[in-house]
């Protein structure tokens, strides 16, 4: 079994990264949930809605406003918690602020990232902004490329990925209507 560390601050996140989440506790890896708290109210809404626990929540949003701050303050708030919890892998979804420092802080130390949601591309790093730069900056970082589409395997292969390391999984927000 491996520990796995999800990180996750947006509601689409969550709701994404929850049939994941599901399914390797049925395979009995442990956990850690952390919540950076980017979209506090609606994000708590549907924990509670779905009796979801964290086990760390950042509240990033009470003491930071602008990108550069949160990405910071992301990353402070992370590292702490992934020298106390020691995963095998953090898991990250998209293409959020949370995403960016969650994907630096597995760099950082060394551990395994594994990228849900990978593999969107519009070449544009302005387009959206900032989403864009933080997906191809994750994508550089990860170990393991969850992709939705066989389009989005092929945008990770073109650029030099290891096609052992890409899977197509589909959207994993499907999952919860199931």
């Amino acid at each position: 079994m491996k520990k796995l560390l999800f990180i996750f601050g947006t509601r689409p996140e969550f709701i994404k990264v929850y049939p994941v989440i599901q399914e390797a506790k049925k395979q009995g890896n442990p956990i850690v949930l952390v919540n950076t708290g980017q979209h506090k109210e609606m994000l708590n809404e549907l924990l509670d809605e779905f009796s979801v626990e964290v086990d760390y929540d950042l509240k990033i949003m009470d003491s930071y406003s602008g990108l550069s701050e949160i990405v910071s303050g992301t990353l402070s708030g992370l590292e702490p918690i992934v020298k106390q919890e020691k995963p095998d892998v953090i898991l990250v979804h998209g293409d959020t602020a949370a995403t960016l420092a969650g994907a630096l802080v597995a760099y950082f130390n060394q551990i395994k990232l594994a990228h849900i949601e990978a593999g969107l591309r519009t070449y544009n790093k302005f387009s959206p902004f900032p989403e864009e730069m933080n997906r191809q900056i994750v994508g550089l970082l990860a170990d393991y490329h969850f992709t939705p589409t066989e389009m989005t395997r092929d945008n990770l292969l073109k650029e030099g990925k290891n096609r052992k390391q890409v899977f197509v999984v589909g959207n994993s927000a499907i999952d919860m209507f199931q």
